[in-house]
């Protein structure tokens, strides 16, 4: 199939942008874009919208289009995450905690009955005060059987993230592929419905069974995933052996 038109200008713009513009920089405006390089200016538009779409440009109101920074490192390895609440405690900011029980779905993923109850905590992951991630944790309440009450929502959060700490991780295992955010996602993301997003679930053992299932949400647009010096994800298995997964 022949290329594009508007693939072919993304293509480019990005030569353009690489050599002649720096971050922050603003692009002349969608007249004198579409006179140099030639084209219709609804061709620019979408070169344009998919270039913001990858994160290479982004829009201000009042000010025009920019250069966009480059993608922050995001660190998901254990020495610098370390357990759910713990050594990452400040970089996520917890935004709910419910407790119902488990959909068929999410019971096959812990390995519980259906119906059986669950705590989930979302939570934000915020690197330099930008949202760069949300997060799912969701434990089964027989793993945590010495929960202590609650009277509110945020204790109940603080409670359980508190427990699980107090957990002996022995097995872990980690998954990274390509996704959208969907609405709930994209409100606390800062970003429309459908925005490219790196989803990574990581599961977590602790005497032989699993005890939590994190489902994390990274925006591909601003973020990169860092696993460490050997870029390769090493994990300890949890029931079997996984894949060592290279970090794009």
């Amino acid at each position: 199939m022949p290329e594009p038109k508007y693939w072919h200008l993304r293509t480019v713009l990005l030569r353009a942008i690489d050599s002649e513009f720096s971050t922050g920089q603003v692009l002349p405006n969608e007249r004198e874009l579409s006179a140099r390089f030639g084209v219709a200016r609804a061709t620019l538009r979408q070169a344009l919208d998919q270039l913001e779409l990858e994160g290479r440009l982004v829009r201000r109101r009042g000010i025009g289009t920019l250069i966009a920074a480059p993608r922050v490192g995001v660190p998901v390895n254990r020495q610098e995450e370390g357990w759910p609440g713990a050594g990452r405690s400040q970089a996520w900011r917890t935004v709910d905690c419910t407790t119902a029980p488990a959909s068929a779905q999410l019971a096959k993923d812990l390995g519980i009955a259906e119906g059986a109850t669950v705590h989930t905590v979302r939570r934000v992951r915020l690197v330099e005060g930008r949202a760069m991630a949300t997060e799912s944790l969701h434990v089964p309440a027989s793993a945590l059987p010495h929960l202590p009450g609650f009277r509110a929502e945020s204790d109940r959060a603080r409670s359980v993230l508190r427990q699980l700490e107090r957990l002996e991780v022995d097995g872990e295992s980690r998954a990274v592929e390509l996704g959208v955010a969907e609405a709930d996602e994209a409100v606390l993301l800062e970003r429309p419905p459908g925005t490219p997003v790196l989803v990574m679930t990581t599961q977590y053992a602790s005497a032989g069974r699993l005890v939590a299932l994190a489902v994390s949400t990274y925006r591909a647009d601003t973020c990169k995933l860092t696993f460490g010096e050997t870029g390769l994800v090493e994990v300890t298995p949890v029931g079997a052996t996984p894949e060592v997964r290279t970090a794009s």
